[in-house]
Formats: structure tokens, sequence, C-alpha cells
């Protein structure tokens, strides 16, 4: 579970440190937004499939952790 939110403490502060640096060289937010996640935009369906189901794993093997620890603690 904490590397889960680590992870996404630290994805939501390098965006936010994207977005900011966006805006200051001038960007309005639609497009300071729009250059964050355009990387996205431009996958293949094979790379968004291989994406997703790294994310799947990744969300599963967390959910097993914490289930496998409340088993234990019974």
């Amino acid at each position: 579970m904490k590397i889960m939110g680590i992870t996404l403490l630290m994805m939501g502060c390098l965006m936010a440190f994207s977005l900011g640096l966006d805006i200051l060289q001038g960007f309005d937010l639609s497009d300071a937004w729009h250059n964050a996640v355009s990387p996205f935009r431009v996958m293949e369906v094979a790379e968004l499939f291989v994406l997703f189901f790294l994310l799947f794993l990744f969300f599963m093997e967390t959910a097993y952790g914490v289930i496998k620890k409340r088993k234990a603690n019974k």
C-alpha cells in the first residue's frame, strides 16, 4: 500500500511540476494539460494494452498483498 501511495504522490508532484513549468512559459491551463497528457495520445493500441496490463498487474499485486496481510492478522 505504501508503494502505491508513493507512486501516486510522485506522479501528482511531477504532473504539478510539469503543469507549473508550462504555465510559467505562458501556456494557459488547457494547453499545459494537453502537453502533460499528449504522450498518451500518440500511443498505438498494442502500447496502450501493455500500459493498462502493467497497471492492472501493479494494482492487483498491491490488492493481493493487502488481502493477504488482513487474513494473516485474523
